[in-house]
């Protein structure tokens, strides 16, 4: 297996102040905490309520769900421009949900770790071709979750060992017709219509290979 190239793609703007554009600088004062206590806590999740004091210097009271987990999401782009998805029923929304692999990392783990892990253990492939193409907070109003989101390319079959509480379907459908689907709201996972329309944006900029990017396109 070739060696994972998971930055190739995307320099992140966050790690280059030169490529900042100057309206991006922080403005006011930042939030203060009085005081905080732990309200509950899981292997995965912890509730804190916090006595806060807003930027503009009034009282608040804040709470925020802190996530054990780093999230991993994968897009596994094939060479004939098709793409690997999963899909599942999900517990907080009693929906079903078609989506990429996708997953938790510990934090602390390298999140491109936990991307290979849930690409072999949901769909049964690894890459040679790795490449980090997001982070994203999810819902920095109440949660510190942060996203990473990778694209997964020169794919082949490896051992599949899906989580026991999870009943997945694998669908390997076209570029096309998976990015549709997000955009019509029929896979409203963030993550998935991030990467989708993100690997849309590196095809139309010239940041992928030009055979591929003809497909997408």
């Amino acid at each position: 297996m070739a060696e994972a190239r998971p930055r190739q793609g995307m320099a992140p703007m966050s790690d280059d102040p030169d490529r900042k554009p100057a309206w991006l600088k922080p403005h006011g004062k930042p939030w203060g905490v009085s005081s905080s206590k732990v309200v509950y806590d899981n292997p995965w999740i912890t509730l804190t309520e916090y006595q806060a004091i807003a930027p503009t210097g009034r009282p608040a009271l804040y709470g925020k769900i802190g996530f054990k987990n780093q999230a991993t999401g994968v897009l596994p782009l094939h060479e004939d421009g098709t793409v690997t998805l999963v899909g599942q029923n999900r517990f907080s929304l009693a929906n079903y949900s078609w989506e990429v692999p996708e997953g938790g990392a510990p934090r602390g783990e390298d999140p491109l770790d936990g991307a290979k892990r849930e690409l072999a253990e949901e769909v049964g492939l690894q890459a040679a071709d790795w490449r980090q193409i997001l982070r994203m907070e999810l819902s920095n109003s109440v949660t510190d979750e942060v996203a990473y989101g990778f694209l997964a390319m020169d794919l082949s079959p490896t051992v599949t060992a899906p989580d026991e509480t999870e009943d997945l379907a694998v669908a390997r459908v076209p570029f096309g017709e998976a990015l549709d689907a997000a955009v019509a709201g029929h896979m409203p996972d963030a993550i998935t219509v991030a990467l989708l329309l993100r690997t849309h944006h590196m095809a139309v900029r010239g940041e992928l290979p030009a055979d591929l990017a003809a497909l997408i396109l």
